[in-house]
């Protein structure tokens, strides 16, 4: 991946995580990001990938390993 593809999915996913942020469940900011990229690079919409890192994060919870 280009580095600029990259920022400017971390900068995406900043955005989108904001929402998320605010009525979430404890899990760790990484995990959600990594979550919203991935869906993002497998060609999801931004909405598709926030959903997606939402559903998914909780389970995480900054697990640091494995595919959650």
């Amino acid at each position: 991946m280009e580095v600029t593809t990259l920022a400017g999915l971390l900068r995406e996913a900043e955005e989108h995580h904001g929402a998320y942020e605010a009525t979430a469940p404890p899990h760790h900011w990484a995990d959600w990001y990594a979550l919203y990229i991935v869906a993002r690079e497998e060609g999801r919409t931004p909405a598709q990938a926030a959903a997606n890192a939402g559903s998914r994060a909780a389970g995480a919870r900054g697990s640091g390993g494995g595919d959650p």
